[in-house]
Parts: C-alpha cells; structure tokens; sequence
C-alpha cells in the first residue's frame, strides 16, 4: 500500500454506467471516475480506461450517456462492470433507446443524462471525457434513495482486466 492508497481506500464514489455509440456499435461500461468539473458553464467529467473497448466506441462519438443506479440496479451494474463488450452483446440483456446525438440510454436508470463531448484529456491509463450536457432524465422525483456506490460494487469482478 503507498501513502496515497491511505487516502484512496477511504473513499466511497459513487459508480455511474457511461454508455457510447458510433458507427453502428455500442459500449458502455460501469464507471468510479466521474464529477461534475464546471458549474458554469454546467460541465461533467467521466474517465474511461483505455483499455476498456468503450473508450474505443466513445473516441468515434459524439455524445455519451451518464447513468445513475440505485443498489437495487446492483443487476445492472454487474452486466456494465463485470462482462465486456468483447464477449458479450450488454445490450441484448439491457433495456435502451437511441437517444440525443445517438447516444444510448439505458431505460432503467435512476437518472441520466446525455452530454456532448467538449473536451478529451488523457490522465495515463484513463481518458476524462468532458461533457456538456444536452438532456437528462430521471425515474421520477428524487425521492433520497442513495445511489449505487463503490462499496455497493466491490463484489464485481471486472469483464475486462485493469491493465
């Protein structure tokens, strides 16, 4: 452990499913790395591994879609986080419809939203995907219920390995 896996090991994110489609393929993948980084203008950062293939899919689009879960969606997390898109059509199993730009977004979310990629910046082993957003939408009023978070997910073995 370095000093700053101290630090790390402290924090609770929460996990967000980050969804790309371009040309005639779709990704997505469960996500720990992700803020919002303006308030104005509204921006949203999402980091994704480069050697995960929807950082492959996100680099042809557009547009991506940020998705919130509930414990609850634990399901759904573990189909984003711990199968690849390599072996496995995610979607088949997962109800989604083309949204703005052509993003795909996952019906069953809590809530989400779709944002145009303003910026890209390479960190290391990880991409920041800046997003403004363009639309958003939610399974009804907010109604406290926590979100899915990082120790809600440390059971899911990752579908594609982290180097």
């Amino acid at each position: 452990m370095t000093d700053f896996d101290a630090f790390t090991d402290l924090l609770n994110p929460d996990m967000c499913v980050v969804t790309a489609g371009a040309g005639g393929e779709r990704a997505g993948c469960l996500v720990g790395f992700a803020s919002q980084c303006s308030m104005r203008p509204v921006r949203f950062v999402v980091w994704l591994s480069k050697v995960n293939r929807t950082y492959d899919v996100a680099c042809a689009a557009e547009f991506l879609a940020v998705h919130l879960l509930t414990p609850e969606q634990f399901a759904l997390a573990d189909l984003f986080g711990g199968e690849t898109g390599d072996r496995v059509d995610k979607f088949a199993r997962a109800r989604w419809t083309e949204g703005h730009g052509g993003a795909v977004v996952l019906q069953d979310a809590a809530a989400w939203f779709v944002g145009r990629i303003g910026q890209r910046i390479d960190a290391g082993d990880h991409v920041g995907f800046v997003l403004d957003p363009v639309r958003s939408g939610a399974q009804g009023e907010p109604d406290g219920r926590p979100l899915l978070r990082l120790a809600d997910a440390l059971t899911i073995e990752p579908g594609h390995p982290v180097d």
